[in-house]
C-alpha cells in the first residue's frame, strides 16, 4: 500500500505547488479571478493530471486563461517539484465550493 502513500504526496505536493504558481499567471483572466486549487488528481505513471479548480465569483474566460498559460505553469511546476516527468495537466471545474457557498 506504499505506493497510494506516495500517489497522495504527489497530488498534495502538486496542489500545493499550483496554488502558488497560478497566483503568478500574467493571463488577465486568471489574474483577476480569485482561483483556488481544490484537489490534483496525477496518474500513477504520472504521464496526466487532472486539477480540480474552484473560481469564487464570476469565472469569465478564466479556463481558456488556464489553458493558455498551461505551457508556463508546467514549466514552473518542473522546477518546483523537480519531477523526472511533468504531467500533461487538464484543469476540470469544480463547483463543489460555489454549493457549499449558496447553502
Amino acid at each position: 500500500m506504499a505506493g497510494g502513500h506516495r500517489q497522495d504526496k504527489v497530488n498534495n505536493a502538486v496542489c500545493l505547488e499550483l496554488a502558488a504558481i497560478i497566483r503568478e499567471v500574467k493571463d488577465p483572466r486568471v489574474a483577476r479571478a480569485f482561483v483556488s486549487i481544490v484537489g490534483a488528481n496525477v496518474a500513477p505513471d504520472m504521464s496526466d493530471a487532472k486539477i480540480f479548480y474552484s473560481v469564487l465569483g464570476s469565472d469569465e474566460g478564466v479556463h481558456k486563461g488556464l489553458v493558455s498559460a498551461t505551457g508556463f505553469i508546467r514549466s514552473e511546476l518542473a522546477k518546483r517539484l523537480n519531477l523526472r516527468i511533468t504531467p500533461r495537466l487538464t484543469f476540470v471545474r469544480d463547483n463543489n465550493a460555489e454549493r457549499a457557498m449558496s447553502i
